[in-house]
């Protein structure tokens, strides 16, 4: 258990709202510049500089620098899957709103940092469970014989997935409040679906929207593909 004044100081990095639409577009799983997180943020560049210091200071967000340029992305899974979580807090205890507030794009399909989120990944992981291909394992999930041979006629890297630290575990989905697969294998099939077409990104940046990138759309032959397969409906 973290002290009072570490969870204090932790929770005090996500209280300032250009710190958390930056958390926020990280969960796209890209490392982005300062400059791309400024404009998300509505903020100068300045600013920007000094709010990514705080965060990279806390453990948060790390640096990646390459030529003339700095990327960041999250420290951690661990980190992703703490901002998804607040995301379902913050939900739970706001009033209700009239509609969605992201749109409903955004909650039928969307980046969880590395997996896939939304209805859609919440349909992913009880298709998963519901055909036995995982099992409940400690500290998670486990491909079935069943499993490895469906999840190979995909095209998911198995042995890719698991290189991961956690081959398959539960991530709280703060839209749907039913977890989806993240892991290894939330990963690895997350990567599939995008390289064979089956999601795909929304195009484009909207300016100061931190979800953009985030945000995937259900090709019809990923429809068709994901319905034969696991039975999630489009």
């Amino acid at each position: 258990m973290t002290s009072p004044a570490a969870f204090a100081a932790t929770a005090a990095l996500l209280a300032e709202p250009p710190r958390a639409a930056m958390l926020q577009a990280l969960l796209s799983g890209e490392a982005l510049t300062a400059g791309e997180l400024a404009r998300v943020a509505g903020i100068g560049a300045p600013a920007a500089s000094a709010h990514l210091a705080r965060l990279v200071e806390g453990g948060l967000v790390a640096v990646h620098p390459q030529g003339r340029h700095r990327y960041h992305r999250l420290a951690s899974e661990e980190v992703a899957a703490a901002i998804e979580t607040l995301g379902g807090l913050a939900a739970a205890v706001a009033p209700p709103p009239r509609r969605w507030p992201h749109g409903e794009e955004f909650r039928a399909a969307r980046l969880c940092y590395d997996h896939m989120a939304g209805r859609l990944g919440v349909a992913l992981h009880a298709g998963l469970t519901g055909r036995g291909w995982i099992a409940p394992s400690p500290g998670g999930w486990a491909a079935t014989a069943a499993g490895e041979a469906g999840l190979a006629a995909l095209g998911i890297d198995l042995p890719a997935a698991r290189s991961a630290r956690r081959f398959a575990c539960d991530c709280m989905d703060w839209s749907e409040r039913r977890p989806h697969l993240a892991g290894g294998l939330g990963r690895e099939l997350a990567a599939c679906c995008l390289r064979r077409h089956w999601v795909a990104r929304l195009p484009g940046m909207r300016e100061g929207d931190p979800l953009a990138r985030r945000r995937l759309r259900l090709t019809p032959e990923g429809a068709r593909r994901l319905h034969e397969a696991l039975g999630v409906a489009a």
